[in-house]
């Protein structure tokens, strides 16, 4: 989401990630760093996690706008997303989904505008999870609507167009948070708006996808807004933020990019449910017969983070060779020390050859190497991901996708795997 949302955006002039999910990869290390090494984001920028709460995405937003505004900080990412697991054949699982989106916030030729903000806070014990625990928790379904989502949202959202005299008919678009499609529809018929001032909630499609779905939701709206357009935005989560926006003529110039619409439109359906619970882990598979993986080494990661993290390759000052993995001497010309180091991840790439493995132990049986050729020279090896093994070819373009390859020791390994390009 973040690498689709810098298209055409000079990347030395943002100064700063604001990462917001509930699900982070550790309970003690910043995930926003780690995204920004990968964005390949300056180091003097500004990180920061936003976490525990499904308000997280609109806080993070909200805090943005107030940084910009302030003066302190010129443009900031702000970047949501959520992988929640629920126990198998319940309500929950059929309901959540993974999902992320990031929006650039800043002073310039925005295509909308912040209007204004209202933020009310609420303790109540309706989703949670404490440390340890792999699946949410939730409480009884009418208490949590009635003293929560219902009151609170209607609450927060009244408030915010009574203070600027707008009734709800006079909203182009409402995106706020739904835990599903049913209580996302009933709780909108309730507020006043009708069903097409609803943004769609894209829970039916997508699902619930925790602390990124408000976000998700008004990049999908902003896809379909006309200057103008005046949009509505709340998060919930103990608590709500309500976001007036108003878009600007600018929306017409932005550039294309694929949004909410164009992943939607290239989703590949999972082929079975069996394959789902092998890919999230839930039921056991038989370990390889092989040695144990070797210790992984911070001080490596640290090393050849920017090669490994940002996916940097090398170029021969002398003859213009292009590599991967990083390389002192030219394998072209030989010159040794004489190399530019350049970003490799958001070049084109095509399949050279590749290789089809039944016997490495995998969970998506065969393991598929491919080895690419970058544009502008260069070849390189890489697992594949997202593919159907029958629709693999020598020549076919793909692209790069950012991947958790394993954890040991408590140390999530990340790299690039290529896939297909839909």
């Amino acid at each position: 989401a973040s690498r689709d949302c810098l298209l055409g955006v000079e990347r030395s002039g943002v100064d700063g990630l604001f990462l917001a999910t509930t699900t982070a990869p550790f309970a003690e290390k910043m995930a926003s760093t780690l995204a920004a090494t990968a964005l390949d984001l300056p180091r003097s920028g500004r990180t920061l996690d936003f976490t525990n709460s499904l308000r997280a995405g609109t806080g993070a937003l909200l805090a943005a706008a107030d940084a910009v505004k302030a003066g302190s900080l010129g443009s900031v990412l702000v970047a949501a997303a959520d992988s929640r697991m629920a126990p198998t054949q319940g309500e929950l699982e059929q309901f959540l989904g993974d999902g992320g989106a990031t929006i650039l916030v800043g002073d310039g030729e925005v295509i909308a505008t912040i209007e204004d903000s209202y933020s009310v806070s609420h303790e109540l014990t309706d989703v949670w999870r404490i440390a340890g625990d792999e699946f949410l928790h939730t409480w009884e379904d009418r208490f949590a609507l009635d003293e929560g989502y219902n009151k609170i949202i209607s609450e927060a959202v009244a408030i915010m167009l009574d203070r600027h005299n707008l009734n709800p008919s006079q909203v182009n678009r409402v995106a706020f948070y739904g835990p599903n499609r049913r209580r996302h529809q009933e709780l909108g018929r309730r507020m006043g708006f009708a069903s097409e001032q609803l943004q769609d909630s894209l829970l039916s499609q997508v699902g619930n996808t925790g602390a990124a779905l408000p976000l998700m939701m008004l990049v999908a709206a902003l896809e379909e807004s006309r200057p103008g357009d005046t949009l509505l935005l709340a998060g919930y989560g103990n608590g709500c933020d309500v976001l007036l926006l108003r878009v600007t003529d600018n929306i017409s110039k932005m550039a294309q990019r694929r949004g909410i619409r164009g992943y939607l439109a290239s989703r590949k359906p999972i082929p079975s449910y069996q394959k789902y619970l092998l890919w999230r882990g839930l039921v056991p598979v038989v370990p390889a017969s092989r040695p144990d993986r070797d210790a992984t080494s911070a001080t490596a990661v640290w090393r050849e983070q920017q090669q490994n993290l940002a996916l940097y390759g090398s170029r021969c000052k002398h003859c213009g060779a292009q590599q991967f993995p990083i390389q002192r001497i030219c394998v072209k010309c030989r010159t040794k020390d004489e190399y530019e180091k350049v970003r490799l991840v958001d070049k084109k790439v095509n399949i050279f050859t590749f290789t089809q493995d039944n016997l490495a132990a995998a969970v998506d049986s065969p393991v598929i190497v491919s080895v690419v050729e970058f544009e502008g020279g260069g070849r390189s090896a890489f697992d594949m991901t997202d593919r159907d093994p029958e629709e693999v070819q020598v020549g076919m373009p793909v692209e790069f996708t950012f991947r958790k390859l394993y954890t040991e020791r408590g140390i999530h390994n990340y790299f690039w795997k290529t896939r297909p390009v839909r």
